[in-house]
């Protein structure tokens, strides 16, 4: 297949959402050149998943049973180059169709953003001579390009596992997805996030398709998702030294995003954005000159033309407008939509339930939640199946979860082997010694709102999927809905979800939605304002200098805000600068 990221037709792309939500996304949109990203975390769901789906293709299946050797690679090989297959089945049948309105072929130029491409497709409809026609359909035949079937490795969830009695690091989580994905036919790419794993990273180079050809092609390339440049420069040089390129920087908002939130010291994605869009050739040449040396004393070839880095960004995206200002001032490469595609079920897994839900959520319906065996802040829909249970099971006197898969499994506090902070084992030994311990009645009732906040996202986030398909129909659904689900409404087809990324209709908005970067800010002056009033009540703990880095960045990010985005939101600038002081108003109280 060809290598999407290289010759990406479009400017966005769809990350990965949660387990169940995106797991088989690439089916539904690569053929129209789209991008999508899969989780690799649970094997037990992408097993499930295969089944079905080569039920659905009638494609022979053979199980591969959890205790058979290396089972948990062998799965997401089995998997990947299932997907492989069939898309390029339906390429292929694209390829060999005939332009008609409203099939298939002609939707893939008609989506297409404003370019060469779909100026040909314009003109190929407008022409009279048939044989003129006949050459610029064939043209265009030849010019459809395949979507990538990317992977997501969250590089800390990385539990170890047993071989024949004994810890094996290669076989441990994230090592074995990531060789079951190496090992797989599929060219595409494989995004890092969640921190910095060396042992993964050094392992990434035994395998072949990471490295160039000698025009600089790569069948498999590395995406690091980054909160800032500083991360971007040490773990680009990290695997640069082990001869590993990374194709693309993918920024991610820290707290206007889906799922785990990693709010840092304060730092906002404009000031962010623009130093990357300041230093991007010293980055790709500073990592260069560092990967050219590795490669060589590998007895690779260095390709004759430098390599390039691509910079893309999400979090919290939402208009046309937006998505063209990053464009314009900030010159990134893509941009990732996610929550809005939670409302585009011919794209996304959701049962009907969830999608009511969504649909008609508000502001107070999606929070910043606890819910997170990592200890990270969860985004979640507060009325989803899998929050109800774990409230139902808190009223019954049960807290906690079976924790049926384990793949978050990390605390040792009470036991040898580890176990989840979600799990009903560890909630009940870590509620019995708060009865024994010297708090007051606030700090009891704060620890154990911490202890029983956790649910079992691993399991319930495949509810997406295993409860429409029946694969698990009493399964709790976990939404990891990011806050800007709630300014969407309308359940949308692809088409029109397309045509709303690239500004040719409007789908409807909250007519208070605030712009991606002030809804960003607003949720730091949250997130500050709680830590300050729970560290008043001597709930947690809050060091000055840590506050102050905060406030001192925030602070930054608004002069930023102020002094460059005059034109760059000059269709909303004077909404735009009113709010933008009044969030300054609020932080300087903080601040006091």
């Amino acid at each position: 297949m060809s290598h999407p990221l290289t010759h990406s037709v479009h400017k966005f792309y769809i990350p990965v959402m949660g387990t169940g939500f995106t797991i088989d996304t690439p089916l539904k949109v690569a053929k129209y050149g789209i991008s999508s990203v899969v989780s690799l975390v649970d094997d037990v769901l992408i097993e499930q998943m295969r089944q079905r789906i080569s039920l659905e293709s009638n494609t022979p299946f053979e199980a591969i049973d959890k205790r058979e050797d290396d089972s948990r690679a062998r799965r997401i090989t089995s998997y990947l180059n299932l997907m492989n297959e069939l898309i390029e089945k339906q390429v292929s049948e694209l390829r060999n169709s005939i332009f008609e309105k409203g099939n298939d072929l002609s939707k893939y130029f008609e989506m297409l953003p404003d370019s060469p491409l779909r100026t040909m497709y314009e003109k190929m409809q407008t022409t009279l001579d048939p044989i003129e026609r006949t050459r610029l359909q064939n043209l265009l035949k030849d010019k459809i390009q395949v979507g990538g079937i990317d992977v997501n490795i969250m590089t800390k969830l990385d539990r170890a596992r047993k071989v024949h009695g004994e810890i094996s690091e290669q076989f441990s989580d994230a090592m074995s997805a990531l060789r079951g994905y190496a090992q797989s036919k599929v060219c595409s790419s494989l995004v890092l996030s969640a921190g910095m794993n060396r042992k993964l990273y050094s392992y990434i180079a035994e395998f072949g398709d990471f490295f160039p050809d000698e025009s600089g092609e790569m069948c498999k390339r590395i995406v690091l998702k980054v909160s800032d440049y500083r991360s971007a420069l040490i773990q680009g040089k990290l695997l640069a030294r082990q001869g590993l390129w990374v194709s693309e920087f993918r920024i991610e908002s820290g707290l206007n995003c889906g799922g785990h939130a990693f709010g840092g010291n304060g730092t906002l994605l404009g000031p962010v954005l623009e130093q990357f869009h300041s230093e991007k050739e010293k980055l790709a040449e500073q990592l260069q000159d560092i990967w050219a040396g590795a490669i060589e004393k590998l007895g690779h070839n260095v390709p004759e033309e430098p390599m390039s880095i691509r910079v893309t960004v999400q979090g919290g995206i939402g208009t046309a407008e937006e998505n063209e200002m990053l464009e314009q001032k900030y010159d990134v490469d893509g941009m990732g939509w996610g929550s809005p595609f939670l409302l585009v079920p011919e794209v996304i897994n959701i049962d009907q339930e969830h999608l009511d839900k969504l649909q008609t959520a508000g502001e107070n319906d999606v929070h910043l939640s606890g819910a997170s065996p990592l200890g990270v802040p969860f985004w979640s829909l507060k009325t989803s199946t899998s929050e109800e249970k774990r409230l139902d099971l808190i009223d019954s006197g049960k807290p906690g979860s079976k924790c049926p898969k384990g793949f978050l499994v990390s605390n040792t506090e009470f036991t040898h082997a580890p176990i989840c902070t979600a799990s009903r084992a560890y909630q009940r030994k870590k509620l019995d010694e708060l009865d024994s311990s010297e708090l007051t009645n606030s700090e009891r009732e704060f620890a154990e709102q911490v202890i029983k906040d956790k649910a079992c996202i691993c399991h319930d986030l495949a509810g997406s999927v295993t409860v429409p398909k029946g694969i698990d129909p009493t399964a709790s659904t976990a939404v990891c809905c990011g806050p800007n689900t709630v300014y969407f409404s309308q359940i949308a087809k692809l088409r029109e979800m397309v045509d709303h990324i690239y500004g040719r209709i409007q789908l409807p908005l909250s007519s208070d939605r605030p712009h991606m970067f002030l809804k960003e800010l607003s949720l730091h002056l949250d997130r500050l304002r709680a830590e300050v009033e729970k560290h008043k009540q001597g709930l947690i703990e809050v060091t000055p200098k840590s506050t102050q880095t905060i406030l001192t960045n925030l602070a930054s990010g608004i002069s930023h805000y102020r002094e460059n985005l005059s034109n760059a939101v000059s269709n909303q600038k004077e909404e735009f600068m009113s709010r933008l002081d009044k969030l300054k108003s609020e932080l300087e109280k903080i601040g006091k």
